[in-house]
């Protein structure tokens, strides 16, 4: 896990290789000339984080409406929606679970385009789809997930950006924003705040996770990696959900992980952190903002549409240090294997 951790800022880099950012843009003019009226994403675990963080920039950006699709609703239900005049997107790391593929399939057929994001350009949802991206983030080693997350959150940003310059080319502004990630990324892993944070949690009972906005995809992606690696109860919230009830839980025994950046987003979590305090909650700042709390994993600032790509680094090394104060094994989590197949 430590050594995919590390391999991200080169897998920014790759990806942003004419070798892989040419088929992304490609990709992004089809869809671009084929104009969909709304956008559905199916993904599962990982990728389905990676996928609301899509769904985002998808309606922020392209002012199309995006939602996620549930793929039991076809695959136990029998349900056959109509998807015509859609864009259906496939978010997998191993593009092997039949659900998915079952969903694109079943969109093909009813006429909408299909995609499917993949780090396994040869998998049966890549077959089943009309498009695929290659997110090129090579072998994991570990089971929980890391370096395809974040090879996702980096391929469906550039496809987003290139539907948005319609000709799937991304702006010479983007692109110079982009090229400069992986160096802030290798800073941002640098820094071992994380490491010495974990002990102060080995004897967590639970744990929350929020954000807003973009930071909302990290915060649930934050709580699996714990639950994944350290067996530790992590409930995900939006800023704004956890104010309509949840808030009554948290007090100085339930540390909260709060992912604040410095756009819009990271505004909205300001009112909630007052609430926090209030209940004398154990509170972790994720992020640009510079805001009190109990403690802070600063990373660097940039556009608040990248900032899930550094956030969620330090949040990575924490869950890592973490299990490992707690006695566990982070490359092998019990019950879990690398590709999950469910229908």
């Amino acid at each position: 896990m430590a050594t995919d951790i590390a391999e991200q800022p080169a897998g920014y880099a790759r990806l942003l290789t004419p070798e892989y950012a040419d088929p992304i843009a490609r990709v992004a003019a089809v869809i671009a000339r084929r104009r969909p009226r709304h956008v559905v994403f199916t993904a599962r675990g990982t990728s389905d984080h990676a996928a609301l963080y899509a769904a985002y920039l998808t309606e922020i950006r392209l002012g199309l409406p995006a939602g996620l699709a549930s793929p039991s609703a076809l695959t136990v239900f029998g349900a056959r929606p109509d998807y015509s005049d859609a864009l259906v997107v496939g978010v997998s790391q191993s593009g092997g679970s039949p659900d998915l593929t079952e969903v694109l399939r079943v969109a093909r057929d009813s006429g909408a385009l299909t995609l499917a994001v993949t780090n396994a350009p040869d998998s049966p949802l890549a077959a089943a789809a009309e498009l695929s991206v290659d997110i090129a983030a090579g072998h994991e080693r570990a089971v929980a997930a890391t370096k395809t997350y974040t090879a996702e959150l980096l391929a469906l940003l550039m496809l987003v950006e290139g539907v948005r310059a319609g000709d799937g080319v991304l702006p010479d502004e983007e692109r110079a924003a982009l090229d400069g990630l992986p160096e802030l990324a290798a800073r941002t892993l640098d820094d071992s705040t994380p490491t010495q944070l974990a002990p102060r949690y080995r004897f967590a009972a639970r744990l929350v996770t929020t954000g807003r906005g973009y930071a909302y995809p990290t915060a649930r992606e934050a709580a699996l990696k714990l639950m994944e690696t350290s067996y530790l109860p992590a409930l995900a919230f939006s800023g704004a959900d956890l104010l309509h009830g949840p808030l009554a839980m948290t007090d100085p025994d339930v540390p909260v992980l709060a992912v604040i950046g410095s756009g819009p987003g990271g505004g909205s979590m300001r009112e909630v952190l007052p609430r926090l305090g209030e209940r004398g909650a154990d509170v972790v700042a994720v992020g640009s903002a510079d805001v009190e709390a109990s403690a802070r994993m600063a990373v660097p600032e940039v556009d608040e549409r990248y900032a899930p790509l550094l956030d969620i680094l330090p949040l990575q090394r924490l869950a890592l240090a973490l299990a490992l104060a707690r006695g566990e094994d982070p490359d092998a989590p019990r019950g879990l294997k690398k590709v999950t197949a469910t229908m």
